[in-house]
């Protein structure tokens, strides 16, 4: 080695230097003269060991200010590069705007504000009640005996141990004194109750809110889902009255040429009571798997008040004659949305919930 090679590899890196133009570049500039393994500066400084014994000083002292100079002209291009820099925090006019990301409500919110706005434009009050019920407003009041099945403790998750007719145990496992059940409520009926109790007829509400039963999560059914219970009470209200409300109720919700069909059925706090069919929304009525090939589908429950719920209220039922529905809204989600699976709905997969609409 000799002074011509060090003045040789100080020319070429001034030559690199004047090109880098980013810290990527610089980088890459101090690797190949001053990288600890193949670096030409490196090099030049190992070389400095074999050469004569005359000169090994001489060739010392220009290697090591070679690598001064180097790392100076870095440092000093680093800091260039630096202040050249736009700030984190600028903001760059000519790029593309970014769409901001929009939350979206759920379908079953989207359901249920829907059923509410029908309701609320044929002069229903929407109420909520309690979530947690005693066994006389959810059961007793609405002539259900306590061997009547739904009050079954397969159906029912009552609280603390207590089931009507059976005295609580403590905490040692002892009988006490029999007191008044608690449970979950299973349907959003006692909210009906509550409000007669306190208001005299005319009576129009409709209650939507959470409703609990000891049901096997599956395809359809949940232990927790929703309903909206609706009442009408007054002089002179007919099965016609009831025929009609639900009729427009459903060809609204759906489409107004949604057909409609009422079938008797039996519910311990309506005489007469009939359920509600639609024409089946997959295959409009001609008859498919989903509605067994006959072309409807259950949609609600309703029929006309027992005079046993007017009695336990005080309404003096040879006066008053009243109307009552309940349908599910994950059920009205299923089939508006032709959703296969109500475990969806509670997934929280964005996914599935960005499908639908603002």
């Amino acid at each position: 080695m000799t002074d011509a090679d060090i003045a040789r590899v100080r020319a070429e890196f001034v030559d690199e230097l004047a090109s880098v133009a980013s810290e990527s570049d610089l980088q890459a500039l101090r690797d190949k003269y001053l990288g600890r393994k193949n670096g030409l500066v490196t090099g030049l400084m190992k070389a400095v060991a074999t050469a004569a014994p005359a000169e090994k000083p001489a060739l010392g002292r220009l290697a090591n200010e070679l690598k001064q100079e180097i790392e100076q002209q870095l440092g000093d291009r680093r800091g260039a590069l630096e202040a050249t820099k736009a700030p984190v925090s600028a903001v760059d006019v000519t790029l593309p705007g970014r769409k901001p990301l929009i939350g979206h409500r759920h379908p079953l919110t989207i359901v249920r504000e829907q059923i509410e706005t029908i309701f609320t434009r044929m002069g229903y009050q929407v109420l909520e009640g309690p979530e947690i019920e005693d066994d006389y407003h959810n059961f007793e009041a609405l002539n259900m005996p306590a061997e009547h099945p739904a009050r079954d403790m397969q159906d029912t998750l009552y609280l603390d141990g207590t089931v009507p007719g059976h005295p609580a145990r403590d905490r040692s496992g002892k009988r006490g004194p029999e007191r008044p059940a608690t449970l979950l409520r299973t349907h959003t009926s006692p909210m009906q109750i509550r409000y007669m109790e306190s208001h005299e007829p005319p009576v129009r509400i409709i209650v939507p809110g959470k409703v609990y039963r000891r049901d096997d999560l599956d395809l359809t059914h949940s232990p927790m889902f929703q309903q909206v219970e609706g009442l009408v009470v007054g002089e002179r209200i007919t099965l016609a009255d009831l025929k009609g409300t639900l009729t427009t109720f459903l060809q609204e919700l759906f489409e107004n040429r949604t057909q409609v069909l009422f079938r008797p059925s039996f519910f311990p706090y309506t005489e007469p009571s009939v359920e509600v069919f639609i024409g089946c929304v997959f295959c409009n009525g001609s008859g498919c798997a989903i509605c067994k090939k006959t072309g409807w589908l259950e949609i609600l429950g309703s029929g006309m008040v027992h005079p046993s719920v007017f009695e336990a209220v005080g309404y003096d039922p040879e006066r008053y004659t009243g109307f009552a529905f309940g349908v599910g809204i994950e059920r009205v989600a299923l089939l508006k949305y032709g959703v296969d699976d109500i475990r969806l709905f509670y997934d929280n997969d964005l996914r599935f919930l960005e499908q639908f609409p603002l």
